[in-house]
């Protein structure tokens, strides 16, 4: 695929001046190799974005996303989970029994556990966990009500998503 980096004009910044009207909000983890906006080839004004380690739901992530769909009137969530998420393997490492993660760590790592297979080999489990995680934050964000009436009428899509390091490329989970 070659990039077209959309959306990055003069003319089109001075357009965004009178308010934004993006297409989806992207829940993405604050790994620095995972951008919403790259990874999707899109520009200002595209993509409302929002990004915490794991894609860890709090009530300021939660809000954030929903200020995208009740504000803005975004029909679609992306929660995007990448390979080889630092945040991930912290988790599965702290339920191993592994060193205690310091304080704002344990927290994270503490949102994520629910996704952990702790039977798993160690490698499989990252990678099964980050799949898993994706999962759950997607189904919980489309419990929030304010949300879910919203997906129940059809206007709202909430779906996951993970992004391969190595390949470049996103794959819908389902």
């Amino acid at each position: 695929m070659h990039e077209q980096h959309p959306d990055e004009s003069r003319r089109v910044r001075q357009s965004l001046l009178g308010g934004q009207h993006p297409f989806a909000v992207v829940l993405g983890c604050v790994d620095s190799r995972v951008p919403p906006e790259l990874v999707f080839d899109q520009g200002l004004g595209d993509l409302l974005t929002v990004r915490s380690a794991g894609e860890v739901l709090d009530r300021a992530v939660v809000g954030s996303i929903a200020y995208g769909v009740l504000e803005l009137g975004i029909p679609l969530v992306v929660v995007l989970g990448h390979q080889s998420c630092g945040a991930v393997a912290a988790a599965v490492h702290a339920e191993a029994g592994g060193d205690p993660l310091p304080g704002p760590l344990r927290y994270l790592a503490e949102q994520i556990r629910p996704a952990v297979d702790p039977g798993a080999a160690t490698d499989a489990r990252v990678d099964a966990a980050i799949t898993t995680n994706v999962r759950r934050v997607a189904s919980r964000l489309a419990l929030v009500p304010e949300l879910a009436a919203r997906v129940a009428a059809g206007s709202l899509a909430v779906v996951g998503a993970r992004y391969q390091l190595g390949s470049q490329q996103v794959h819908r989970l389902t």
